[in-house]
């Protein structure tokens, strides 16, 4: 249905416009809790989305101690608390930081990090990233200038196969073949090249050039800058690479837009990878996750199960299928999203969730997501049906990158809705 249209660019974006904010930077956190209709909401920052069975453990207990029951996964590997009281705050600060999950509080909004979620578990990749991970989180928790980030500034942290570098993060590092690393600031095809080892101090160091930049502009993130300051960013960040003593030189490497996460299954010998409906766990569902050694939560409102026991991973894939989780590619619920929509949102026209459920059918050849407002809020990146609640119906357009198809609207009709998308996703290839 879609697929034939002619694509159009999406609607070019003023960079003046992009630049002016009316206020501070608002994204909640674990200390600063955001009112939603539905209580208060707490986002948990997890970088590399990786949990220790503790840490696991104890977002579940505050879920159910605090919150709607339910841990709600972000299109960052985070993880969401709603219906919180406001007055609960302090107590879940001290489970959380008791579990490890609040290292600083002056930083934890700005701990936004994601990381190819199978490295140094199915093979591939250049590189594990894990060092990577512990060492960029360790070296914002250590930085009084990185306080200054917004909690929407991203870094990612790529093994080499492309799958966080799709991502559209604010600097990606990026594992190579040679045991070298890759800077890439923005979504620029240049890239600059560094010691693999200096990969994290790289980053952080370009973070701060960033900051620089953006001091006149208000921007809080990279493409929030005016287009001739980001693009002069990269060069600035070489200079003050090579002044430091770090041996950096750019390359070419363009960057993939459409990779998607972990196939489910099982990963190797001891690891699962698994879809989240939604990206809503309940709390049998959480603890069934969390049963192994570690979890490893992913951008694509996923999770990776570490540490399985040997002759154990055919057992609990069949426990987390029972579970209602997706582990495998025929499920319905393959490539299916949804922000919070109704009631949990005041600006959504539709409950869009429950939409998407109603509209669950045969896989489909392309992801779609339901969004509850033109705000579109967690929305993927790459090619993707995207479909927005309007005044009118609901809109449905095919999103190719930066372009996108002539959008269709349809009614709200449960079975019209549901035959659009449907033809618009297109029928899954075998």
């Amino acid at each position: 249905m879609l697929a034939a249209m002619s694509a159009t660019p999406l609607p070019p974006r003023s960079p003046g416009a992009a630049c002016a904010r009316s206020g501070g930077d608002a994204c909640p956190g674990t200390l600063r809790l955001h009112r939603a209709d539905d209580g208060a909401l707490a986002r948990i920052r997890i970088p590399g989305g990786v949990l220790t069975a503790e840490g696991a453990e104890a977002l579940g207990r505050a879920a159910e101690r605090f919150g709607d029951g339910e841990l709600h996964l972000t299109s960052r590997g985070n993880v969401q608390l709603r219906g919180l009281a406001e007055e609960d705050a302090p107590d879940l600060a001290a489970l959380l930081g008791g579990a490890g999950l609040l290292p600083s509080e002056r930083h934890e909004r700005v701990r936004n990090v994601v990381a190819s979620p199978l490295s140094g578990l199915d093979g591939h990749g250049a590189a594990d990233v894990g060092p990577w991970l512990t060492g960029l989180d360790h070296l914002i928790c250590g930085s009084d200038r990185a306080t200054a980030l917004s909690g929407r500034f991203l870094f990612a942290l790529d093994d080499g196969r492309g799958d966080v570098d799709a991502l559209g993060a604010d600097l990606t590092l990026i594992a190579r073949d040679d045991g070298g690393a890759m800077l890439r600031v923005g979504a620029t095809d240049t890239v600059l090249t560094v010691p693999a080892a200096d990969g994290p101090r790289a980053a952080l160091l370009a973070a701060g050039t960033f900051l620089d930049a953006a001091r006149d502009t208000g921007a809080w993130r990279l493409k929030d800058l005016p287009a001739e300051v980001a693009a002069a960013l990269p060069g600035e960040v070489l200079r003050r690479l090579r002044e430091s003593g770090t041996d950096a030189v750019t390359a070419r490497h363009p960057r993939l837009v459409a990779a998607r996460g972990p196939a489910p299954g099982q990963v190797g010998a001891s690891a699962l990878a698994v879809g989240v409906p939604l990206g809503r766990l309940g709390a049998a569902q959480w603890r069934l996750l969390s049963c192994a050694d570690g979890l490893r939560l992913t951008p694509w409102r996923g999770a990776v199960v570490t540490g399985v026991a040997s002759g154990r991973a055919g057992a609990l894939l069949g426990d987390l299928a029972s579970a209602g989780l997706i582990t495998g590619p025929d499920s319905g619920w393959a490539g299916v999203g949804a922000c919070v929509g109704r009631p949990g949102c005041a600006k959504s026209l539709a409950d869009v969730r429950a939409q998407a459920a109603a509209a669950v059918g045969p896989p489909g050849r392309l992801p779609v997501y339901w969004s509850g407002c033109e705000r579109r809020c967690g929305r993927p990146h790459g090619e993707w049906i995207d479909v927005v609640a309007t005044p009118d119906g609901h809109r449905i357009t095919h999103v190719r990158g930066d372009r996108s198809s002539t959008p269709v609207t349809v009614g709200d009709d449960p079975g019209a809705l549901a035959a659009a998308v449907a033809s618009a996703r297109g029928p899954r290839i075998p």
